[in-house]
């Protein structure tokens, strides 16, 4: 019997007095006692905030009752008052008063009012939660609370597509975790309709590292998403895009030990030794792809040279090195699977590379596809019984076959919210018709409520609005992308044709693999893959060029990750640099022709705290910063009026360039004088903003907001995290590669 818990881990930290600090996520909450407990009163205590989570929850939802249906909350007020039994304080009555406007039907009056009943502070509370108090001798060692395995039990649940049962895939994998030193924590579970289930896990110490899982049961929506997890560590997908710091810069290897590294050649040519002929008339067709366009991103290491990863050619067994920078910029996390053995990885990937290849030629084709015959979805009571709950709900389903008249192992089920005029398409693939129809079906709920449903795009008869490629970004990321009207046509491009390539018997997966590589093999598709076996778990890495990019090609010159090597220095340097070093880059970011509202996080590949100046600073914000410090005034008074008009930022740093921006007004215009209206200035703004706005334009200021760090990311907690999280991944490889010489 498998037994497993959500969980968040909160770290605790003892300050001066009796304040504490709670740290979770990216977010700290600190505690004090009032004065007359001996505290400084100078936070909440931890009671008060238990009594604040109910009230907040229940406000909560309220907020997402209302936005769904477009109420105004301006009027709405909510509070909680707490009645304690005078003869037992631990017996406590919450009484949570809602008042409503006059103008409210009385029909969302009930829905207010029963949205407030799911509060899920309100519910935890009436369950009643069981506390464990235990000493460990190291807490980041107590690295797997994720399940606990009772080897008395003898449940053995097989699925298809599983080599072992349910119970010990499980097993496997959360100690492969726990030998890495990972703390597994399920963060989230849902089940809004039967025989659909989705869970959220992430790493503890490191929670930017997350997958989701999907299952028609709890224990194989808990394997998807484990699987998951190894499969991304595998092939290093969460740490894509990120600067990995200059220890693994500079290691005796970046990403695997078997890479190799090759300098371009003359005039920035590719390297001889980098992909093969059938590639580079895909990748490089136009003869402008350049060596240096390829260029590692996550070590900036450009004196090593490229950073090339060796694939197997799967037509005749020949390796070619694949430039880590090209797999990181067009491929995301398509095309990779872990499993229990390297035929169930194959099959999961395979069919993954399918769904997409052929969900993007039927979006972008503004295809219709048939429906299922109800007789048919009938041999399926299980998840008929899912697709009912739906319909019930009031949310119409159409369930199709995406196979394309039986060519590929592909299913679609589709949702349609009449409350919005939104849908979600989503698609599963598997050789098994019933498991891809499955996966259509837990795909549409992985991670949604109902509310959630809310939040869908409206079909459309624009085509350029399906077609354009971020609307397939979009559907690759979360099926959030735009469908046509012309999906929706009774009239199918297709017949129904009720598919079947399943294999049987013990070789069933090994089977299957081979009749998905031979698909690939009859379109005239090279296919290379990559086995990773490092970390004790089987998992591949498969690219079908021309076939299973997410991204175009184009990106690898217009769009390149890499082109976060022409900024991150200076940026992190951002606070050392000169006046003439200022100049330099905020020109390149000129000459860059850079989105302005692109984020610093994403152009230099670190992960700011969000709830910093540096989490939410964009191009645009960082040239004004720029501009104010080489007191350039009349294009920093420009950008700030920019930036009041489009930018999203916070109301602190909204009101901090408000002020620079009636500041600017004056030291711009000859006729009038500061000291005229500094008084009132400070009156509006406060001294502390005031003084900080004041010395921003005097140059006594420099950055305002954003703390000095440096390459070496000196207060920059979250990115540690990650790099922390990838070193964990970087010693297991080294050792492995020490251990087979």
């Amino acid at each position: 019997m498998l037994v497993w818990y959500s969980r968040m881990e909160i770290k605790v930290n003892f300050l001066d007095n009796l304040r504490l600090e709670a740290k979770f996520d990216d977010f700290t909450v600190v505690a004090d006692q009032p004065i007359r407990y001996k505290g400084d009163g100078s936070a909440p205590g931890p009671f008060d905030y238990f009594l604040a989570s109910s009230a907040l929850c229940a406000a909560y939802f309220v907020k997402l009752y209302c936005q769904t249906r477009g109420i105004p909350t301006d009027n709405i007020r909510l509070s909680q008052n707490n009645i304690v039994d005078p003869e037992d304080r631990y017996k406590q009555i919450f009484k949570i008063q809602v008042e409503l406007p006059a103008d409210i039907s009385e029909k969302d009056r009930q829905g207010i009012l029963r949205s407030i009943d799911r509060c899920t502070v309100k519910k935890v509370v009436q369950t009643g939660p069981d506390f464990v108090i235990e000493e460990v001798e190291n807490l980041d060692a107590n690295a797997q609370a994720l399940l606990m395995l009772d080897p008395a039990s003898d449940t053995s649940t097989f699925i298809a597509g599983k080599d072992l049962p349910l119970e010990q895939t499980i097993a496997n994998m959360s100690g492969i975790l726990a030998g890495l030193g990972m703390k597994i924590e399920i963060a989230s579970w849902r089940n809004i309709v039967p025989n659909v289930w989705s869970l959220h896990i992430r790493d503890a110490q490191s929670p930017m590292c997350f997958t989701n899982g999907k299952g028609a049961t709890k224990e194989g929506a808990l394997a998807s998403a484990l699987g998951e997890f190894i499969e991304r560590l595998n092939c290093n997908f969460f740490y894509n895009d990120q600067f990995w710091g200059e220890d693994i810069a500079n290691a005796e290897f970046v990403h695997y030990p078997d890479e190799r590294w090759f300098k371009p050649g003359r005039k920035d040519a590719l390297p001889a030794e980098i992909l093969d002929e059938y590639c580079r008339e895909i990748y490089n067709p136009d003869g402008e792809l350049c060596g240096s366009h390829l260029y590692d991103t996550n070590s900036g290491n450009v004196e090593r040279g490229i950073c090339s990863l060796p694939f197997v050619r799967q037509s005749d067994g020949e390796v070619v090195y694949f430039p880590s920078n090209l797999i990181e910029n067009l491929y995301l996390s398509n095309g990779m699977s872990a499993g229990n053995t390297l035929a169930e990885a194959q099959v999961q990937c395979l069919s993954e590379i399918f769904e997409r290849a052929v969900k993007r030629e039927i979006l972008e084709g503004e295809l219709a596809l048939p429906d299922v015959p109800q007789e048919v979805l009938a041999k399926y009571p299980g998840i008929l019984a899912g697709i009912q709950g739906l319909e019930e709900q009031g949310f119409p389903v159409l369930v199709k076959d995406a196979s394309l008249g039986g060519a590929f192992p592909v299913m679609c089920v589709t949702l349609m919210n009449p409350r919005t005029g939104g849908v979600f398409a989503s698609f599963g693939a598997h050789p098994s018709f019933e498991v891809a129809l499955e996966r259509s079906l837990t795909e549409l709920l992985q991670g949604r409520s109902f509310e959630g449903l809310n939040d869908l795009p409206q079909p459309t008869f624009e085509s350029h609005a399906v077609t354009e490629p971020n609307n397939f970004v979009e559907h690759f990321i979360d099926s959030s992308g735009v469908v046509s009207w012309r999906f929706f046509s009774a009239k199918a491009d297709f017949e129904f044709v009720e598919w079947d390539f399943c294999a049987e018997g013990e070789n069933a997966n090994a089977e299957e693999a081979a009749a998905l590589f031979g698909i690939l093999e009859d379109m005239g598709k090279e296919v290379y893959m990559a086995v990773y076996e490092h970390l004790g778990a089987t998992a591949c890495r498969i690219l079908v060029p021309d076939y299973s990019e997410i991204y175009p090609v184009d990106d690898l010159i217009w769009d390149n990750t890499n082109k976060a090597l022409f900024f991150r220095e200076d940026i992190l340097n951002l606070h050392r640099l000169d006046d003439e070093q200022l100049h330099a880059l905020v020109e390149r970011l000129e000459e860059s022709e850079l989105d302005d509202y692109t984020d610093i996080t994403t152009l230099i590949g670190i992960e700011f705290d969000d709830n910093t100046a540096w989490g939410q600073l964009t191009i645009l914000e960082l040239k004004l910063l720029i501009h104010l410090a080489l007191q350039q005034f009349e294009p920093a008074k420009e950008l700030v009026e920019t930036f009041l008009q489009f930018n999203d930022n916070t109301v602190e740093r909204g009101l901090f360039y408000q002020a620079v921006n009636v500041v600017l007004e004056v030291a711009l215009d000859d006729e009038l004088e500061l000291a005229d209206y500094e008084v009132n200035f400070r009156r509006m703004f406060g001294n502390p903003r005031m003084d900080a706005v004041l010395g921003s334009v005097d140059g006594s200021v420099r950055f305002y907001g954003l703390t000095p760090t440096s390459m070496k990311l000196e207060g920059l907690d979250r990115h540690q995290r990650l790099i922390d999280s990838y070193k964990k991944l970087h010693a297991a490889r080294a050792k492995v590669a020490n251990l087979s010489r």
